[in-house]
């Protein structure tokens, strides 16, 4: 990739605090460069200068080299799931809390960025997943998501008992509040929460998280990432359970319905500077050196 970046997509949520300054920090740095730069139109509001086109981020993701998503993790996961069909190689700025995807903070943009363009960084493939709700045998809701995909029992307060099979074996039935069914991208996240383990993001597993199951030996299961994820929505439920995809999406099933989910057919291409780290991230973001400081 190096040295072909010439058109640039600028996206994120024009909301978040601070985004005007990284936003204009960035442009003036990729004009310095005499590089095409395109933005999303939601960002249109945060430049005065009128001269850059701004475009929906499916148009991004057609027609530019390089996307740079500026924002949090949920600024990412949302573009994520438009810009991996298009093969659009997408780089990180972090404005958001956390920042497991988005790794370049805002003091680093002056530093980072520009060896990026230079081609210097480490690209990394993410899988995503697709989730489709069948009712009698046809498709009535589908969505993708790098995170998660969870089956719950909404804000009822109740648990919901669904079967799972995994390529058509069955594995349990249950009940519970729901069920993560997560990438190794969304181990850090909410899958992380509900006591699922941490998978480096390079892994082809797919692990699937019991929410406050009522049985003490349900644990967390890990699978190949291929697998083909079946889980029915018991007849007898009284609630219809809704489906999430990245904690943004949301589809709703009904008794007796089915969520299936499959690793999708095209993948992620993140971009991080050289001498990134996944266990570094973990350090910074979990905080595990903390028993270390006096």
């Amino acid at each position: 990739m190096q040295g072909s970046f010439k058109r640039i997509g600028l996206v994120g949520r024009s909301k978040q605090s601070g985004l005007r300054e990284v936003v204009q920090e960035l442009l003036a740095l990729l004009e310095a460069r005499d590089l095409e730069v395109v933005l999303e139109d939601r960002l249109g509001e945060l430049v005065e200068d009128a001269s850059h086109p701004l475009a929906s981020c499916d148009e991004i993701g057609q027609e530019a080299d390089l996307v740079i998503v500026v924002g949090g993790d949920g600024s990412l996961l949302s573009a994520a799931r438009t810009l991996a069909k298009y093969d659009t190689p997408v780089l990180g700025v972090n404005r958001g809390r956390l920042g497991f995807l988005t790794d370049i903070v805002p003091n680093e943009i002056a530093i980072q960025v520009p060896a990026v363009l230079d081609g210097h960084f480490k690209p990394e493939n993410r899988f995503l997943l697709d989730a489709q709700v069948e009712r009698q045998g046809k498709v009535v809701g589908r969505a993708d998501a790098l995170n998660d995909v969870v089956v719950n029992s909404g804000t009822s307060a109740q648990m919901i008992e669904f079967e799972l099979y995994i390529n058509d074996s069955f594995v349990y039935r249950q009940r519970a509040d729901g069920l993560i069914v997560s990438t190794p991208t969304g181990s850090t996240a909410y899958s992380l929460s509900g006591g699922g383990p941490i998978m480096h993001p390079t892994l082809d597993a797919i692990v699937l998280v019991p929410m406050f199951p009522h049985a003490l030996s349900s644990r967390p299961i890990v699978v190949e990432g291929n697998s083909e994820i079946r889980v029915e929505i018991l007849a007898r439920n009284r609630i219809h359970p809704p489906v999430t995809c990245d904690g943004q999406v949301n589809m709703t099933a009904r008794p007796g319905d089915a969520v299936h989910v499959h690793k999708k057919a095209h993948r992620l291409t993140l971009l991080h500077p050289l001498g990134h780290s996944f266990y570094a991230s973990c350090r910074d973001k979990l905080r595990w050196g903390d028993a270390l400081v006096n």
